[in-house]
């Protein structure tokens, strides 16, 4: 826990597996506020936010983001305070020395559901594109697209030993976007 006058450098905290050994996402940080930093399987800084629920934020980050989610370092704070955690957030960026991918031009890759559109294959592409079909087939297309890029996403992160249970939010896919149900 952190007050206002005494903001933590991120280099003196401590490290946890985005995925431990039991397949599990860091749930010590469920229902917490705070601030947090994501690294990659390096350890090289990709990302600093802060949320309400830290634990949802980090499971929402893993599905938009899965290659770049490897460790985490958490400051949590008692009660939800903006200038606290923009203060903390600010901080860490600044003592990285140059701003993180995610909070630059990849921002929204972070923050944003997953556009699948971007994702589609030029055979998928095609069949969205078709004149003959009306909006009812290009819902289902699109949709059929989301299904196959959640697919992958959950593929690559049991291969990573992830056994938490992901959820996606189904009335987005007709919209050709992906994020986990809250």
């Amino acid at each position: 826990m952190t007050n206002e006058t005494h903001i933590p450098s991120l280099t003196n905290l401590e490290y946890f597996s985005y995925i431990d050994e039991q397949g599990q996402l860091p749930e010590i940080f469920q229902g917490k506020i705070g601030v947090y930093a994501i690294f990659d399987q390096n350890k090289s800084l990709q990302f600093v936010g802060y949320s309400r629920d830290v634990y949802l934020s980090l499971k929402q980050h893993l599905v938009r983001q899965p290659e770049q989610c490897y460790w985490v370092k958490v400051q949590t704070i008692e009660r939800p305070n903006r200038t606290i955690l923009e203060n903390i957030e600010n901080a860490w960026i600044t003592e990285n020395g140059s701003i993180p991918v995610g909070n630059g031009e990849n921002k929204e890759k972070w923050t944003q559901p997953i556009n699948v559109k971007s994702l589609m294959t030029l055979e998928e592409q095609a069949s969205y594109q078709n004149p003959a079909n009306d909006e009812l087939a290009q819902i289902k297309i699109i949709k059929n697209v989301a299904r196959r890029v959640e697919a992958e996403i959950v593929k690559l992160l049991e291969s990573r030993g992830l056994q938490t249970q992901l959820r996606f939010n189904p009335k987005l896919k007709e919209e050709g976007l992906l994020d986990l149900k809250s």
